[in-house]
């Protein structure tokens, strides 16, 4: 999808003033005061790192983190380093413009359109939303064209976006509201069909065109299934370039769909669109329908080494490979590896229990006898049989690439 040009940043010293935690409502500052604390300090430290990425609040230091546009995306080698969660100062950050820092006191939500009884907006403040039975899910986020590079650096074929590679992608622990409660408290009606969040972030311009602010539909089944409006990551407030002071969490589907700091939702009795399900995250080209797919739902599977591209290895010594599997289809139910470029396959072992919506951590010995190029290979299989392929069928925009990921090393 097209890109902005770079938008002015906000200054960060809104942090020290708008802080997470102590400006969240619900007993959150005031109940902990050594926490509110903890947090200031961090957001001080930010402000004492600089701007780093244009408008993204946190640090991303080099070493955890590339900068692509308004984009910083996770480094996976990084992982290597970190729990089954990926720790919020290391989630990938996507923004189509910039991190609003909002300050949760003057928040609310507005619930609208002709799919509520007497179709008239209702509201909920941060404090009422928290007041509501909450729930706790550890599901991924992913985007969409997470691993787009590779249609380009192993499959030769061009397609537009961000060149993610495979750091796109990160575990949290969301605790928050289930939409589902919250439309019911609304008074959805029975003859509903779709529901429609938007953010609060900068209407998105691309070209000369003012798209609005982001929002995507979702169909009221998936709405009422698995979806929470979260205001915690990993035991947290979230962080402003994650959604603070409330984002959408949908499980298993693409990440655009969990949209971030959300603002309102239409609730409608007929279908919803925006340019976010029709211009943007369909799939077009040769392959695909004339005008391009239906609207993007489900994620992919996927598998990776947590060792950088090009890394240096030792020859007669056992080295333990590391590595991350996920399917947004169903549970993992192995993962396999080659040394060999593919000619050899044997199991890795799996680390985590596997689980809907999550991912494994994965490790297999390796003894290279000689010095040489070496391309290392994972394979993901899921419990519904599905099986990374050696390679995905080419769309414009690339997303969804699920192929085998050639990971180069050097042994020496």
């Amino acid at each position: 999808m097209p890109y902005s040009s770079v938008p002015a940043r906000r200054s960060l010293l809104k942090l020290l003033a708008a802080s997470p935690a102590v400006s969240a409502l619900g007993g959150l500052a005031a109940a902990d005061p050594a926490h509110a604390a903890s947090t200031t300090a961090l957001a001080r430290a930010a402000v004492a790192a600089g701007p780093t990425a244009p408008g993204i609040v946190k640090a991303l230091p080099a070493e955890h983190f590339t900068v692509r546009g308004t984009n910083a995306e996770a480094r996976f080698d990084a992982f290597a380093d970190t729990g089954y969660l990926t720790p919020a100062d290391r989630f990938f950050v996507r923004n189509h413009t910039s991190t609003p820092v909002l300050d949760a006191r003057d928040w609310r939500l507005t619930l609208w359109g002709d799919g509520l009884h007497g179709r008239t907006p209702v509201h909920l403040t941060y404090g009422q939303l928290r007041d509501l039975p909450s729930v706790t899910r550890t599901a991924l986020i992913e985007c969409a064209g997470n691993g787009r590079s590779h249609y380009t650096s192993q499959q030769g074929e061009t397609v537009s976006g961000t060149a993610w590679t495979l750091g796109a992608v990160g575990a949290a622990r969301w605790r928050g509201v289930r939409l589902a409660d919250v439309l019911r408290r609304a008074g959805i009606a029975r003859d509903a069909v779709a529901v429609q969040p938007r953010g609060l972030d900068d209407p998105y311009v691309s070209g000369g065109v003012d798209y609005g602010r982001v929002r995507r539909p979702l169909p009221i089944a998936k709405a009422l299934d698995d979806v929470i409006l979260a205001y915690e990551m990993n035991g947290e407030p979230l962080p402003y370039d994650h959604g603070y002071p409330v984002r959408l969490v949908v499980p298993s589907w693409i990440g655009i769909a969990s949209i971030k700091w959300l603002g309102d939702i239409e609730v409608s009795t007929r279908p919803l669109a925006s340019p976010w399900s029709t211009d943007w995250y369909r799939l077009f080209g040769d392959a695909h329908p004339e005008g391009g797919s239906a609207p993007l739902g489900r994620q992919t599977l996927k598998s990776g080494y947590q060792l950088p591209s090009g890394a240096t290895l030792e020859a007669g010594r056992v080295h333990r490979l590391t590595g991350r599997a996920w399917s947004a289809l169903a549970p993992v139910r192995k993962v396999e590896v080659s040394v060999d470029g593919g000619a050899h396959w044997r199991p890795a072992q799996l680390h985590d229990v596997p689980r809907r919506d999550g991912w494994v951590r994965w490790s297999a010995p390796w003894r290279p006898h000689r010095p040489g190029q070496v391309t290392l290979l994972s394979r993901t299989t899921d419990a519904a049989g599905n099986v990374q392929p050696e390679r995905t069928v080419h769309n414009t925009q690339g997303y969804l690439f699920h192929a085998v990921v050639r990971h180069p090393v050097t042994v020496v």
